[in-house]
């Protein structure tokens, strides 16, 4: 099938930051591709993981979809693709260290997904997610450790409460360092920060659990399922017709 000009043009705007387009150096940026990658990318890994874990509980399997599609799994995949060399950033994103440009890096394998989508067809987007992303980035054998999830789960079972979260941030927009702050039942109280909210409340539900480990002893450790062989659970995967 002829890829139209439109078409094509969606894989170059994959890689422009929304930066880059503030600054006027093109004229729109990847942010409604990477709405619609991040969309296909979910689907893909939770039929994938699905599959893979049979035995596995939705808690888990939650817990695997989060790090499959955290900014530092996809930022990794998109730098060993190359992805970073094709990047069109602001001057200002330009000139951070890698660690720190690491969110538009995932940004871009998202609004990748989306273009090849869009060029090649949603089964060509899946077969580019379970091959170039999910072998690499999935650690059957690795203990999860999600500090919100275990904060969240270990709080409503002994005081039947949530974790209620108070996020706010500092600096210009390329620049931001975020700090959150939890409290647990008006009792237990940490602060976090970090370089999106995410890590800043992870950095945070991390604390918390430190000061809960003191109060009332060591939390019980998390389990995991015995994962199916990598090679069926891509079988099963990639044979179905519905979309990824």
């Amino acid at each position: 099938m002829a890829a139209t000009l439109s078409e094509l043009s969606a894989f170059e705007a994959a890689f422009v930051h929304e930066s880059a387009a503030r600054e006027g150096l093109a004229a729109g940026s990847n942010e409604r591709l990477e709405f619609r990658g991040d969309a296909a990318l979910g689907f893909v890994v939770a039929r994938y993981l699905y599959e893979r874990y049979p035995e596995a509980a939705a808690g888990e399997l939650a817990l695997r979809k989060a790090a499959l599609v955290s900014d530092a799994a996809l930022a990794t995949s998109a730098q060993r693709l190359g992805f970073a060399d094709l990047m069109l950033l602001g001057a200002g994103l330009a000139k951070l260290p890698p660690v720190r440009r690491r969110s538009a890096l995932a940004d871009a394998f998202e609004a990748f997904i989306a273009a090849l989508e869009s060029l090649a067809g949603v089964e060509a987007a899946a077969r580019f997610v379970l091959t170039q992303h999910v072998p690499h980035m999935d650690r059957p054998g690795t203990v999860l450790d999600d500090p919100k999830t275990t904060l969240q789960e270990w709080t409503q079972k002994r005081f039947a409460v949530l974790p209620r979260y108070v996020d706010r941030y500092e600096g210009p927009a390329h620049e931001r360092t975020f700090f959150a702050e939890v409290t647990v039942d008006d009792d237990i109280s940490a602060c976090g920060s970090g370089p999106s909210k995410k890590a800043a409340e992870r950095a945070a539900a991390t604390a918390a659990l430190e000061g809960l480990k003191q109060r009332y002893g060591e939390l019980p450790p998390r389990t995991l399922s015995q994962p199916l062989p990598a090679a069926q659970s891509l079988r099963r995967a990639t044979s179905k017709g519905r979309r990824p």
